[in-house]
């Protein structure tokens, strides 16, 4: 099992958008490389993140990078939709460094990358989302989301 954090906009619509992926076995909500260690200070730097593990023998860092650029602008600094700010930039973090570089060279050899503003860094802060934002949209499925709804469930089972 692999683990990466990816960083969408929202975190309500990328979680339910990751979790129903082919080899995905598990997404949190949570909030990346911030100062704080709890959720209940300010979002001081961080951005709102999914944590994905997955197989990497049902599905590629390849492939989870092809999905995750279905949902997001990758142009758009520091707003996905109608979230705008800090914690809705879009990000890939790793523990990992061979999983940043496969993400780095991914985002290099796409013919548009000069403007992609998709931040790749190493994780150093992850605090997991209170309950109340796990799962949002499969719980309360008419709430915001900035992912169109046909997108959103293009993988559902």
């Amino acid at each position: 099992m692999n683990e990466i954090f990816f960083a969408g906009g929202c975190l309500w619509g990328v979680q339910e958008f990751m979790r129903h992926l082919p080899g995905v076995l598990m997404t949190e909500a949570g909030r990346a490389n911030g100062q704080n260690h709890d959720t209940q200070g300010d979002y001081d730097g961080y951005a709102e993140c999914v944590r994905v593990q997955f197989d990497p023998n049902q599905v590629s860092m390849h492939q989870l990078m092809d999905y995750f650029f279905e949902i997001i602008d990758p142009y758009s600094l520091n707003q996905q939709g109608e979230d705008i700010g800090e914690k809705y930039r879009t990000g890939v973090y790793s523990c990992d460094d061979a999983t940043l570089s496969i993400v780095e060279q991914y985002i290099a050899q796409r013919s548009d990358a000069d403007k992609i503003a998709v931040e790749v860094m190493p994780l150093s802060n992850y605090v997991k989302s209170d309950d109340e934002h796990q799962d949002r949209l499969t719980l309360h499925p008419n709430d915001y989301c900035h992912i169109p709804f046909e997108l959103l469930h293009k993988y559902r089972p």
